[in-house]
C-alpha cells in the first residue's frame, strides 16, 4: 500500500483506543454497586482473509442495562463486494488496516439518555480518521443537550474554527431515519474521511473527542440515574430503542463495515439493546 500518510499509524491509534476503553469502563463501573464489565477477546484464525482481533467489554447492571465498549485492530482484505464501498479499497486491491473504539450504552432509567461514541482509523490506499458521538434521550433535557454539545464543540474548536458547525450538521443528516422522518436523537458530531494536512492534528482531534465524551457523559448519568419513573416512561424508552435498532441495522456505517470485513458479529452488533418494542 502506498500513500502520503504514515502507513504505521494504526498501532499508535490502537494504543490510545485501548487506554480510552479502560478509562471509560472504569468510569461506568463506578456507578454500579456490583456489576462489572466482562471481557472477551477475539481473533481470526490463521489463513482467514481478516487478521488481528479485538477486545469486547460488556456490562449489564442496575444503571447500565447494557453497555458495550469495544476495541479492534484488524487488517486483511475486503470482500470483492465491499471494495467499491470503501474509499481507496479498489486501488489497494482490497487490502486494509483498521482500528477503532465503539461504544453504545442503553440505560435502565428512561431519563438517562442512550449514548453512542465511535472513533476509528482506516487505511486502504489512503488513510483517514472517522467517528463522532451522539445523544439519544427518550425524554430530552435542555441542560443535558447543551452540556453534551458544548463538550463536543470544545473538541472541534481545538481542531479548526468551522469544525463544530460542519460535523454537527453532518451528524444531523446522518443520524436521521428517513422512513420515520425523524432524527434519532438530539445529535452531536459525526465525521468521516478525515485526512487533513497533518495526520498528527487529525489524531489530536480524535483524541479530543474521546476525552470530551469521557468528561461530559458520566455527569449526565449521575444527574438522571436516580430520577423516579413509571411504567409509561419505561414503555416510551423501549419504543425509542426500537427506533435505535432500525437505524443501526439499516443505515449505520459501522454495522455495515463489520459485516463487510467478516469480523466478530457480537462486536459489531453490540449496539443493539437488550429489550426493545415496536
Amino acid at each position: 500500500m502506498t500513500g502520503d500518510r504514515d502507513v504505521d499509524f494504526a498501532p499508535t491509534a490502537a494504543t490510545y483506543f485501548r487506554d480510552l476503553q479502560a478509562r471509560i469502563c472504569a468510569a461506568f463501573e463506578a456507578f454500579e454497586p456490583t456489576a462489572r464489565f466482562a471481557e472477551r477477546r477475539w481473533n481470526k484464525p490463521e489463513g482467514h482473509r481478516l487478521q488481528g482481533g479485538g477486545e469486547s467489554r460488556l456490562m449489564r447492571g442496575d444503571v447500565f442495562e447494557k453497555v458495550g465498549v469495544n476495541v479492534s485492530h484488524v487488517w486483511g482484505e475486503f470482500s470483492p463486494q465491499a471494495r467499491s464501498q470503501i474509499a481507496g479499497a479498489q486501488e489497494s486491491g482490497g487490502r486494509f488496516v483498521a482500528t477503532g473504539i465503539s461504544l453504545v450504552a442503553h440505560m435502565r432509567n428512561p431519563y438517562v439518555p442512550i449514548v453512542h461514541m465511535n472513533l476509528r482509523y482506516l487505511r486502504t490506499s489512503r488513510a483517514w480518521f472517522g467517528g463522532g458521538s451522539d445523544l439519544t434521550p427518550t425524554f430530552p433535557f435542555d441542560e443535558d443537550t447543551a452540556e453534551f454539545h458544548a463538550a463536543l464543540r470544545g473538541a472541534c474548536d481545538s481542531y479548526r474554527p468551522d469544525a463544530y458547525d460542519e460535523f454537527k450538521a453532518w451528524c444531523d443528516r446522518y443520524f436521521y431515519l428517513p422512513h420515520r422522518q425523524e432524527p434519532r436523537g438530539v445529535g452531536g458530531i459525526f465525521f468521516d474521511d478525515l485526512a487533513g494536512s497533518s495526520q498528527e492534528a487529525d489524531f489530536a482531534f480524535v483524541k479530543a473527542v474521546g476525552e470530551a465524551f469521557l468528561r461530559v457523559y458520566p455527569p449526565i448519568v449521575k444527574r438522571r440515574k436516580d430520577m423516579p419513573y413509571d411504567e409509561e416512561a419505561r414503555e416510551r424508552l423501549l419504543i425509542k430503542r426500537g427506533r435505535y435498532v432500525e437505524f443501526n441495522l439499516v443505515y449505520d456505517r459501522g454495522t455495515k463495515f463489520g459485516f463487510s470485513t467478516d469480523a466478530d458479529p457480537e462486536a459489531y452488533l453490540m449496539s443493539l439493546p437488550p429489550l426493545a418494542k415496536w
